[in-house]
């Protein structure tokens, strides 16, 4: 071959790579390594006829769970046993604190800054009782945290959001709301010519009118 027969052929190969790339289009043209490209592999949502459940994407093997996972041993139906459980946690300042965090985060919005059941989701949809009700003052820790980890009517589980031991310092701070809706007179003498609040910082949920005209 030529120098000039070379240097032609070169150049129409550079041509044609040229007008082929320069197009339009939605697909590869030219696949250098079609092997890469087009591999033998199913993605998550695709059918698979030889999967067990019908799908690309595998189900992890029954009874495994995630690292420093800690599940709940108790059903919806064992609020009797649960009940017994008690608060490993002792009311800490920090620990109020973080209960107030975690409450401010997940709570709030329906059960309210005061936990009064006026919280934003009012009056749009239904209020939630009370948490310093008689009844839910009767309720053991460990009921609240059953309520919290499993739900109740519309309350859904926040097991997923809230870790087992950040669902504890809820109930200490679940317990510190219905203390200061009524407290004793020692609480009182303490709270004289103090600059505590339960509600100081936080938004006033308990108006009718909460949300946003357009």
């Amino acid at each position: 071959m030529t120098s000039a027969l070379w240097k032609s052929s070169v150049l129409l190969t550079l041509l044609a790579l040229a007008l082929v790339s320069c197009k339009t289009k939605s697909y590869t043209q030219v696949e250098y390594m079609p092997d890469m490209y087009r591999q033998p592999s199913v993605k998550a949502q695709e059918l698979d006829p030889n999967a067990p459940n019908g799908v690309g994407m595998r189900q992890p093997v029954k009874g495994t769970v995630p690292r420093d996972f800690e599940p709940y041993r108790f059903g919806f139906a064992d609020s009797l046993e649960a009940k017994k459980l008690r608060n490993p946690l002792t009311p800490t300042k920090d620990v109020l604190a973080a209960g107030k965090k975690y409450y401010e985060t997940y709570c709030i919005v329906c059960h309210g800054a005061k936990g009064d059941g006026y919280g934003y989701i009012v009056p749009k949809f239904t209020m939630p009782p009370s948490l310093y009700s008689e009844k839910l003052r009767g309720w053991t820790d460990g009921l609240i945290y059953h309520t919290i980890s499993i739900g109740q009517g519309l309350m859904p589980s926040y097991a997923t959001q809230i870790q087992p031991e950040q669902r504890w310092v809820v109930v200490h701070y679940v317990r510190a709301l219905q203390r200061a809706a009524y407290p004793t007179p020692e609480d009182l003498q303490a709270m004289k010519g103090s600059a505590i609040g339960f509600d100081t910082d936080l938004p006033d949920t308990g108006k009718v009118q909460i949300w946003p005209k357009k």
